[in-house]
């Protein structure tokens, strides 16, 4: 198996590393580009780039300005080389949740496994900054895990792509309040700097471009939000859901965020993260395909659980990605619904209600949790928790 693992290894960052190279993935030129004209008025919103809307942040073209500056082949390849790093110590901070020995074996057999999946392999094609998020939201769990000072991550995670700041409404709701608080003052740190940076792209942005959803293809098979898959259901017009589509999106919130919050004041984290970034991607109107980075933890907790054909399932689900083999060329293939190719257009919504419906009914049964087994942090001795009731 050691052996397996290693060639695995050896063989996707190959891929990786000649794709970096020669691929000018799309998402991550918007970037580079928007970091150059971020400061130049309001051209970072009101201009396309690559053919493209920008739709992040300023804070995010901010953080993004240094690798305009680079020659596109070099900042690609250093972009790629930390996302491996961020996957990596997702991957770690992941296991020490899940109580499991954190080792050079355990992180090299998960990112192994890991990088599978399609939201992950669909990351580094796009050059999105999914992996980075994972990393910064996972490191504060952890830290909230552990009892140190935690915040910072989710903050700069919200300010890049405001999604994550679900996370500091899960630390409010699980009684962390510090943590919430620097959270949420880092993110407002950060807006208010970029706001005196690039004040008419700032300007621009939080004045109504954020919640702008025409900038972008609603309708298109990878968004797999409820929003988008409502809008395809009724013909692929969004206009028929936004009237009420936000009644939605708080009865998932108030669910999801309800059932993490209860995990984690059971103190089972990994849980509870699980349950927030799947409730992120259901209540965002626009949860791409590679936006579902969040399937690792949840993948690691069936796993944990003991649910190993379930876990099974679902990682053949998120590596095989039926999504893509349905109709998504804007014909009447794609719209209303037909059975079970609209269930296969929408697997990963799918996948994420039953996960959800997973999470609560779990919260009903009279068990132990497995927060009795030993955990093991990169650099520290073994620890061992009090055995958690989490009925």
């Amino acid at each position: 198996m050691k052996t397996f693992v290693r060639v695995l290894l050896a063989v996707e960052a190959a891929v990786l590393a000649v794709s970096a190279l020669l691929w000018d993935s799309l998402d991550f030129r918007i970037y580079r580009l928007g970091g150059g004209v971020v400061t130049e008025g309001t051209r970072l919103y009101t201009e396309q780039l690559a053919a493209h809307w920008y739709t992040n942040t300023p804070v995010f073209a901010l953080l993004c300005s240094p690798l305009a500056g680079i020659p596109l082949t070099a900042a690609r390849v250093a972009w790629q080389a930390a996302s491996l790093g961020a996957l990596v110590w997702a991957c770690a901070s992941v296991l020490e949740l899940a109580g499991r020995p954190v080792t050079r074996g355990t992180v090299a057999a998960l990112v192994a496994a890991a990088a599978l999946l399609e939201p992950m392999y669909h990351t580094f094609f796009q050059g999105q900054v999914n992996l980075f998020l994972l990393a910064l939201v996972l490191a504060d769990v952890r830290a909230v895990a552990r009892g140190r000072t935690a915040g910072f991550g989710i903050g700069v995670a919200a300010a890049v792509k405001l999604t994550p700041g679900i996370f500091i409404v899960l630390l409010l709701a699980a009684g962390r309040v510090r943590a919430a608080a620097v959270a949420a003052g880092t993110f407002a740190a950060a807006v208010a700097g970029a706001w005196l940076v690039a004040p008419d792209a700032s300007r621009t942005y939080w004045s109504g471009t954020f919640r702008d959803t025409s900038r972008v293809g609603v309708t298109y098979i990878s968004n797999q939000s409820p929003f988008g898959a409502l809008s395809r259901l009724l013909g692929g017009h969004p206009d028929r859901v936004q009237g009420w589509y936000p009644a939605v999106s708080v009865a998932v919130a108030v669910l999801g965020l309800a059932v993490a919050a209860r995990w984690a004041r059971r103190g089972d984290w990994l849980a509870a993260v699980s349950v927030t970034g799947t409730t992120g991607l259901l209540v965002s109107p626009i949860s791409w395909a590679h936006h579902w980075v969040w399937v690792l933890p949840a993948l690691v907790l069936l796993v944990r659980n003991g649910h190993r054909a379930t876990a099974a399932c679902a990682y053949a689900l998120f590596v095989l990605c039926p999504l893509w083999w349905t109709p998504h060329d804007g014909t009447d293939r794609e719209w209303g619904f037909h059975g079970v190719l609209t269930l296969a257009a929408n697997c990963y919504l799918l996948a994420g209600l039953a996960f959800l419906a997973y999470a609560a009914l779990r919260l009903r049964r009279r068990n132990r949790a497995p927060e009795t087994t030993p955990l093991v942090g990169i650099g520290d001795a073994p620890t061992r928790r009090e055995p958690v009731e989490v009925a």
